[in-house]
């Protein structure tokens, strides 16, 4: 195995952490959400087989490119990572739906950014990105509806 896939695996696994960090807890069981959210449980191992995915993609572009090549989409990747990373802590540890919703769409415009990038250096590595751009889609969707159906829970955490 390589090492920079290694490093990417690192990356990207570490942004994870935060999910592990800042737990949902009896603050969101007491939401009101859509019925259509999934189970709680789904969520981890989606985010894992996700995980997995950008990392194989910027390792792709690493490989294809380098630093030298690549440079411009390897910092929107990291990027990316960090908005990820950050999103878990504005929801669940600030309880700021808001700050989070804000967050998510700076994600989605992101990774957005990151499949236009990467597409002429490896358009396999873009083409790995869909099904991240798309549950990240529908994560900010959920958001959005958490947040519209709790508002009150949201500005106690403003006031708070």
């Amino acid at each position: 195995m390589s090492w920079s896939l290694v490093a990417f695996c690192v990356a990207c696994y570490g942004a994870a952490m935060t999910g592990g960090i800042f737990r949902p807890g009896a603050w969101y069981r007491a939401l009101n959400k859509p019925s259509w959210q999934p189970p709680d449980w789904l969520f981890a191992p989606v985010w894992m087989v996700l995980y997995g995915m950008i990392a194989v993609s910027g390792w792709f572009v690493w490989r294809e490119a380098g630093w030298s090549g690549a440079a411009i989409a390897l910092i929107i990747f990291a990027v990316q990572l960090v908005l990820n990373a950050l999103w878990s802590a504005l929801f669940f540890g600030l309880k700021r739906m808001d700050l989070a919703l804000i967050d998510v769409a700076a994600l989605w415009l992101s990774v957005a950014a990151m499949m236009v990038t990467f597409w002429p250096i490896h358009q396999g590595a873009a083409l790995l990105l869909i099904p991240y751009l798309l549950w990240v889609s529908f994560a900010a969707f959920l958001n959005y509806t958490v947040l519209r159906l709790n508002p009150a829970e949201n500005r106690a955490a403003v006031g708070s």
